[in-house]
């Protein structure tokens, strides 16, 4: 068994482990536009609501743009070392279990295999293969779901989601500058459209269902701005 089968054309099919990453990061990425879409949403038509005032609108959204976007990649960054250090840690153990007992780890490997379906002496046979070429690895992708060449990367996923976040956040940022009596009801619809948007993408990256991905994305995004506009109407009466 190789690290890596070939496709119909000849390229290497990457490890299952490298594809969980990329989904990762693919999803860190559409969470992070669609956090930025509505809480810059929120800030501005809730400015928006309390004063037309341009300059203080654009004042509000271009700080919680900024805000958001260091928040996102220092969260992200926080969370995802955690994660790449837990990783290190299991690589660690795993390679000082097959030093000190690796009479123990084959047997523990064959059986793995053998619960998958395998005979016990196919389970043997394919579990012996694997540790002569790479006993690491093959203790990492079967017992721990972990490519040790494809650790989780902190940075990868400081830079989706602050970048998206940034992307996502400039749609209500620049509709807000529109002339006053059309900025807010565009700004709206803008948005949903977007929140739409991102909701059947994050649905179709995470296998579930796009519609009600899509109503409880849409749902949240314009309750978060009914309640930022209504906010923003008060103050700007009561100031």
């Amino acid at each position: 068994m190789t690290d890596a089968t070939q496709t119909h054309e000849g390229e290497p099919e990457h490890h299952a482990g490298g594809r969980a990453n990329r989904l990762n990061w693919l999803r860190a990425g559409v969470l992070g536009a669609n956090d930025g879409i509505v809480s810059v949403a929120g800030i501005v038509l809730g400015v928006a609501a309390a004063t037309t005032d341009r300059p203080a609108i654009l004042t509000a959204g271009i700080a919680g743009l900024l805000a958001g976007a260091l928040s996102m990649a220092a969260g992200e960054y926080v969370s995802v070392s955690t994660q790449r250090d837990s990783e290190k840690a299991l690589l660690a153990k795993e390679k000082w279990e097959l030093e000190s007992m690796p009479d123990a780890e084959l047997a523990e490997l064959a059986e793995l295999y053998q619960n998958k379906g395998l005979s016990p002496e196919l389970a043997m046979e394919v579990a012996e293969q694997l540790t002569k070429h790479d006993a690491l690895r093959a203790h990492a992708e079967a017992e721990l779901g972990i490519d040790p060449d494809d650790l989780t990367n902190p940075w990868q996923a400081v830079l989706a989601s602050s970048v998206s976040f940034t992307v996502g956040a400039l749609l209500p940022l620049l509709v807000i500058t529109l002339p006053a009596v059309v900025r807010a009801p565009l700004c709206f619809v803008a948005v949903l459209v977007a929140l739409a948007i991102t909701g059947a993408i994050s649905a179709r990256l995470g296998g579930a269902r796009v519609s009600r991905a899509m109503v409880r994305t849409v749902a949240g995004g314009a309750l978060a701005m009914a309640v930022t506009y209504g906010v923003g109407r008060l103050l700007g009466v009561t100031l």
